[in-house]
């Protein structure tokens, strides 16, 4: 497989842990996992079922995956949000009723996010459940990241618990490294440790950051991932764009952009991004670019006259009037790049910065604005910088320059 072609695979399934040994930090929670499996070989244990509970990311699903092939069980693995109706519990009872399978593998059940039930199924769904656990022939193993909900108190009584914490950021290092050396990438030790910070433990989201940073690039600086700090994370861009792109439900679309706390002109850039890559057709593409460049037009507008009554058009049409914009259906799943525009300013932010305060020097002492210091002025102080010395130095006096603004200057 080519490279370019490897990196289209979202990584988080490209690199999702196939034994126990790949699988990132918990290494007690995960030995208690593989002794609750192996007791079921003389017999169910007093607690049926296992309750593995930690924030989103840390390993709770891939480590019953991974422990699954490495006993060699039959993972049976589901939402616990798709137990609603009688027949579903039955169709669940069923399962749990079966020690092994007709070739003989013991037989494991996986029902993932159990928290997520809270607000779609009754008590009487919760109580099935329950029972199912007290008979169960086979393992069960629940995941959730909150499991502190009064509700789940009888739940909590019946299961094993076993705490899956955040991996360190020294642990989570480890594994991008890993990483990158699969993929020929020759990345700084800060620059993953950056992203590693990032992430909050999120081993998940940690992988998703590498490859949006890494995109395109065989070599992996600190400037490459500033941009992480630009994101919030109470809000998954990727869903938003998803939505954006492939749905064709004007009330959908305006929904998921209403619930997000990302910044419209963040949002903004990123569609403007990824449109060209989206769109195929060339008419679905100048579709979808004429609505941005009208929802453009208004956000110049609202700057310009603080008009904020014209927002709401600006929502619309780089949103539902991108959506809109799509007539046929893409058959590849094709990754979403981070804005360019913004990836630049944040990797020199620092030289701006810089600049800014040089301007602001120059233009104090000779009675200008800095624009017309940087303008005006400055091209001339670099001639001098770089050919007389001690012309300069007098200048670096009078101007009251550090050593930062002097290297600027001869660099530049």
């Amino acid at each position: 497989m080519e490279r370019t072609e490897s990196r289209s695979i979202p990584w988080t399934i490209k690199y999702r842990p196939r034994t126990l040994k790949e699988v990132i930090g918990n290494r007690e929670g995960i030995r208690k996992v593989v002794e609750w499996l192996k007791s079921w070989e003389i017999g169910p244990p007093k607690k049926r079922a296992l309750l593995l509970y930690g924030p989103p990311g840390v390993g709770k699903t891939v480590a019953v995956e991974a422990a699954s092939r490495d006993l060699n069980l039959e993972l049976i693995e589901s939402n616990a949000s798709d137990y609603r109706r009688d027949s579903d519990i039955k169709s669940f009872a069923g399962l749990a009723s079966q020690y092994s399978t007709l070739t003989g593998r013991r037989r494991v059940i996986l029902l993932d996010e159990i928290d997520g039930i809270s607000g779609s199924m009754d008590r009487g769904g919760l109580k099935a459940i329950l029972s199912v656990i007290g008979n169960t022939r086979c393992p069960i193993v629940l995941t959730a990241n909150d499991i502190f909900d009064p509700r789940f108190l009888p739940l909590r009584d019946k299961c094993l618990l076993i705490e899956f914490k955040r991996p360190s950021i020294r642990e989570i290092v480890s594994h991008l490294k890993r990483i990158c050396r699969l993929e020929g990438i020759e990345a700084e030790e800060q620059a993953l440790r950056y992203i590693a910070e990032k992430s909050n433990g999120d081993v998940r989201s940690a992988l998703n950051d590498l490859q949006a940073a890494a995109q395109g690039l065989n070599r992996l600086t600190v400037e490459d991932v500033l941009w992480l700090g630009y994101r919030n994370r109470k809000e998954e861009i990727f869903k938003i764009l998803r939505t954006i792109f492939y749905s064709r439900d004007c009330v959908t679309v305006k929904q998921t952009v209403d619930r997000t706390n990302l910044d419209l002109d963040m949002l903004f850039e990123w569609i403007y991004e990824n449109v060209p890559y989206h769109f195929e057709s060339p008419f679905e593409l100048s579709e979808a670019m004429e609505a941005l460049a009208l929802a453009d037009l208004y956000r110049k507008r609202i700057r310009r006259t603080q008009s904020w009554s014209l927002l709401r058009y600006v929502i619309d049409l780089m949103t539902a009037g991108v959506a809109l914009s799509r007539v046929g259906r893409t058959g590849r799943w094709i990754p979403f790049r981070f804005p360019q525009r913004i990836k630049m300013l944040s990797s020199t932010k620092k030289s701006r910065e810089v600049l800014s305060k040089i301007g602001a020097k120059i233009g104090e002492k000779c009675h200008v604005s800095s624009h017309v210091a940087v303008r005006d002025i400055l091209p001339y102080l670099r001639v001098i910088f770089q050919n007389d010395r001690r012309t300069a130095e007098g200048l670096t006096k009078w101007l009251e320059l550090d050593r930062t603004m002097v290297n600027y200057i001869l660099k530049s």
